[in-house]
């Protein structure tokens, strides 16, 4: 079984606004085990907030922090992301295995191959390995997100909307995602407005919307 070094999260008043729109309004929680739920409705700021803690946005005021036991470098914080969301795409002329090997080899993982191989089986697209990317179906395309952020096996984990047009068997996937990232001890985030998401999670903080 996997298990990592203790990490911390802390958010302070954290505020972000595109253009002269307030999207996130003084924003603070801590986050250190476990898997926490950023709750609200479309348009409430919960994808924003995850691209701030994530890095991929910077706030327009207060910080995001992340620290661990032996290392609290942001870029390297980064680097053992994984983060799923319905806006993160693929190439569509590349094939499944081709999209992930694809990652696999930029992230210099030791068995690219046997890896690829181990997730699309646990995600459920080995039999569409070979399909190209743009044209598998949505679900499909989502499993392929999920598999892709759990290719480095990351000690951080993000899922923004992680049922994103899942079937029954894919939000079973989602459930068995969160379980083993919780046994593993990986510290986890998961945006939704979907109460079968958000009871997968130990706390959550509801997000109202800003003016």
């Amino acid at each position: 079984m996997l298990t990592f070094a203790a990490m911390q999260l802390t958010v302070t008043s954290l505020s972000k606004r595109i253009g002269n729109k307030l999207i996130l309004d003084n924003i603070s929680f801590t986050h250190k085990e476990g898997v926490m739920g950023i709750g609200g409705p479309n348009g409430s700021g919960k994808s924003t907030l995850l691209k701030c803690l994530a890095g991929l946005m910077k706030p327009s005021s207060g910080e995001a922090k992340w620290e661990k036991e032996t290392d609290s470098d942001d870029r390297h914080i980064r680097e053992q992301l994984g983060y799923a969301a319905p806006y993160i795409s693929h190439y569509p002329e590349l094939s499944t295995r081709e999209n992930l090997l694809f990652l696999a080899n930029i992230r210099n993982l030791a068995a690219p191959k046997e890896r690829v191989e181990q997730l699309m089986k646990e995600s459920g697209i080995a039999h569409r390995a070979d399909v190209l990317y743009g044209s598998l179906s949505s679900g499909q395309q989502q499993r392929v997100r999920l598999a892709s952020a759990l290719l480095h096996e990351p000690k951080v984990l993000f899922l923004d909307e992680p049922g994103t047009n899942l079937d029954v068997t894919g939000r079973t996937l989602v459930r068995d995602i969160v379980s083993r990232a919780r046994k593993n001890g990986m510290l986890s985030l998961i945006a939704s407005n979907a109460d079968e998401e958000l009871k997968l999670c130990d706390e959550v903080i509801y997000l109202k919307g800003a003016s």
